[in-house]
């Protein structure tokens, strides 16, 4: 019998404790806060002159010391780890049956992620980039044909003289829409870096809990899988930490994908205006599009609604709006990410070939890579139906069911094989992930997620002490590629493992290591006698 209460039995251990888990969650986020409330260091923003009451707040300057490198990136390496150790265990609590009120589960993850808004960004610079682009807007310019560096090495600027490196001379790679979430921040912040960066945090942090109620509301008449849905967006450490605490606006396109999801049985024209709004965030978004087509596929009907929306949504914005943007955002398919399972090819091969040819080479196994990793998973995957599934419907005929797991299988592949993956990329594999219910690879994204934030801790194009610098590439060229390969080993196996059972459900069950070797030694032994009957000497 499930349990319904919020606390555990005092007899549970702490290997499966929710009270636990989600307190170590908690300090993970009460360690992240404080050192962004210590002020500017090397791992949080400066955002230069307060001339506001808004947030972030931290202590004035000059109230105490400068906190060393090792001390703030040695709080933000526990706090990662302790977030990812702390999550771990609240599934596994889930796992052996603990089922939490949805709402206390909810209300406690929009708490962490409010308390992580009140301080400047942590390690990734990428909000101050964000900022600059609709400071570029707000002069006039376009952020897709101009760089932030271009002007300011020109001119003084109030905003985009706080740009940091490396993306300071990179055009805008971001679809229509977030280009006009940058140009609003900026009408609301003015020319105060401070207070755009406050409003685009916010604007980071909104779509998150969109999305996060999407995927909440998806899980609907299943109390216990609420609370993973809860637990595992929200609640999520690892997505506070790399979408809240970075002030990453991933969460807009999963936003509308998932809420086009969730719109596919009701209208499949208005299914395809939001996942043509998600195309418009961010272009990858197109495998959550391609999952909604596979889902469709037995409506024709349906499929073409679908494709009219999507068709006028993208077209009015890319091809009316912004028809810059979508050969601005193809860029992304030359870089290659520390901390990614490529990094270490592309360093080789980088000795021997030019860049372009290199990531071309690595681009192609990557393609190849997405397709094997989630056929891999299409066979190993449970169906689990989503909410509101009609009765007596197989879970593989329900077009949102379908679409969800189909959007689970190309995220994974896509992100476990992707040249160019970040921590907070995950997001698009843990909105499908949790409605799926529990499988290996709900521990597989925890820990790789804790690998790929240690990779950019610190994140920043400033210069370090040679300590940090060196255990900090260790981290990004060996220990967080290895895990990241270890993820591909672990489905491989697991996709085997699978193979192995359904093959002896088939023909019956396969020999061990011990019986083909007694069996090839009985076959031995049969030659010999053999040998030996008809007069000839046994070889040996």
């Amino acid at each position: 019998m499930m349990r319904t209460s919020w606390l555990p039995p005092a007899g549970l251990t702490w290997r499966n404790s929710p009270r636990v888990g989600l307190g170590l969650i908690l300090l993970a986020t009460v360690l992240t806060v404080a050192i962004g409330a210590l002020g500017p260091s090397a791992v949080t923003l400066t955002l230069g002159p307060r001339t506001s009451l808004l947030p972030p707040y931290y202590l004035p300057s000059g109230l105490i010391p400068v906190p060393g490198e090792w001390v703030v990136s040695g709080v933000l390496f526990a706090a990662v780890i302790i977030g990812g150790v702390g999550l771990s265990i609240a599934v596994r609590a889930l796992r052996d049956g603990w089922t939490p009120k949805v709402w206390r589960v909810f209300t406690f993850g929009v708490v962490l992620n409010l308390a992580t808004l009140t301080v400047p960004p942590l390690t990734s610079a990428d909000v101050l980039m964000y900022a600059a682009y609709g400071r570029l807007q707000a002069l006039g310019m376009n952020p897709y044909d101009i760089t932030p560096a271009a002007v300011f090495r020109s001119q003084f600027d109030p905003v985009l003289r706080w740009t940091e490196r490396p993306w300071q001379d990179t055009p805008s790679v971001y679809g229509p829409i977030m280009t006009w979430v940058q140009l609003l921040a900026n009408r609301f912040g003015g020319v105060n870096m401070h207070d755009i960066v406050f409003w685009l945090q916010l604007s980071a942090f909104v779509p998150f809990l969109v999305t996060s109620a999407v995927v909440v509301w998806l899980a609907h008449g299943d109390e216990q899988l609420k609370g993973r849905a809860a637990l595992l967006t929200i609640a999520n450490p690892l997505l506070i930490w790399a979408i809240t605490a970075g002030a990453h606006n991933e969460g807009w396109s999963v936003m509308f994908a998932m809420l086009g999801i969730m719109l596919m049985r009701r209208t499949s024209v208005g299914a395809g205006v939001m996942i043509g709004l998600a195309g418009a965030c961010k272009l990858s978004i197109g495998l959550y599009g391609v999952a909604m087509v596979w889902g469709y596929r037995r409506q024709p009907r349906k499929l073409a609604g679908l494709v009219a929306g999507t068709a006028l949504s993208m077209g009015l914005l890319y091809g009316l709006f912004a028809p810059g943007a979508l050969f601005a955002a193809l860029r992304n398919t030359a870089y290659v990410s520390v901390g990614s399972w490529a990094q270490p090819f592309y360093t080789v091969l980088t000795y021997y070939l030019t860049v372009p040819a290199a990531t071309g080479v690595l681009n192609l196994f990557s393609v190849a890579g997405t397709a094997i990793v989630a056929w891999m998973l299409s066979r190993v995957l449970p169906w689990h139906p989503i909410a509101g599934t009609p009765e007596g419907v197989a879970p593989d005929r329900d077009p949102i069911t379908v679409a969800v797991r189909t959007a689970l299988l190309l995220s994974v592949g896509w992100l476990t094989t992707s040249l160019y993956t970040l921590s907070w990329y995950d997001l698009i594999a843990w909105a499908p992930l949790v409605l799926i219910g529990p499988s290996w690879l709900d521990g597989l994204f925890i820990w790789r997620g804790v690998f790929l934030s240690l990779s950019y801790i610190p994140g920043r194009g400033l210069d370090y002490g040679e300590s940090l610098s060196a255990v900090a590439a260790r981290i990004r060229d060996t220990f967080s590629p290895a895990v990241q390969w270890a993820v591909l080993a672990v489905i491989a196996w697991w996709w085997h493992q699978d193979a192995l059972r359904r093959r002896a459900d088939r023909t019956g069950p396969a020999p061990t290591l011990r019986e083909r070797w007694c069996g090839a030694l009985a076959t031995v032994g049969s030659y010999r006698d053999a040998l030996v009957h008809r007069g000839r000497p046994p070889l040996g």
